[in-house]
């Protein structure tokens, strides 16, 4: 297990920058968002979804749904993006990863909505996912998406990821990234107390 203290969600949150200054909120995925998650993805072009999990779907269904809003279970995780819309606390992107204790990796998929595209709403979100795989003492993180997808290729790309062939399917694109931040150097403040306490715990961790 990553050792979380899932107690107190609340403190693994953070709050970062858009290209344009707004403020945007990555939290742990809770309860009450279940509307709100489902109403985010059925919201998405068909194109959007189709990207994020490599097939036609035009909601979540519900066994997905229930994985989406468990947190820590199998030390997989959701987080959500938010900004206030309207008065409103809305998610404007989501991510999901795993952490694989016996290869010491995080595995990720994520998406924005397309009408928050160009405002680097992917880019702060995945930075925010190397603070995570630091902190969870993570020495590689890697993610999966179609060829296809110009979008996230580009991302992967200029976020420093390498590219590989899939293992399993051809139509996929492999991207990975080796982490290789201590403690003290994780930029996101959350993850770098959880870092540090996670260290202090066990003294022979990696970071």
């Amino acid at each position: 297990m990553s050792a979380l203290r899932l107690e107190d969600l609340k403190q693994y949150s953070d709050v970062m920058r858009t290209r344009h200054g707004e403020r945007l909120d990555l939290r742990f995925v809770e309860p009450r968002d279940t509307d709100e998650l489902q109403h985010y993805f059925r919201s998405l072009s068909t194109h959007s979804r189709y990207n994020r999990f490599f097939g036609a779907v035009s909601e979540l269904p519900k066994g997905l749904l229930r994985d989406f809003l468990e947190v820590g279970e199998r030390d997989r995780f959701t987080i959500v993006a938010t900004m206030m819309v309207d008065g409103f606390e809305t998610i404007v992107a989501e991510a999901r990863y795993a952490f694989h204790t016996e290869t010491a990796t995080l595995e990720f998929g994520l998406s924005v909505d397309d009408r928050w595209h160009g405002h680097g709403i992917a880019t702060a979100l995945m930075k925010n996912l190397e603070c995570r795989a630091a902190a969870l003492g993570a020495e590689h993180m890697f993610g999966d998406t179609l060829r296809s997808n110009e979008a996230m290729v580009s991302l992967a790309r200029k976020s420093g990821f390498a590219f590989v062939n899939h293992p399993d399917d051809w139509k996929l694109v492999r991207f990975d990234k080796e982490i290789s931040v201590g403690p003290k150097e994780i930029p996101c403040a959350s993850w770098r107390l959880a870092a540090l306490s996670r260290q202090a715990d066990n003294p022979s961790a990696s970071a």
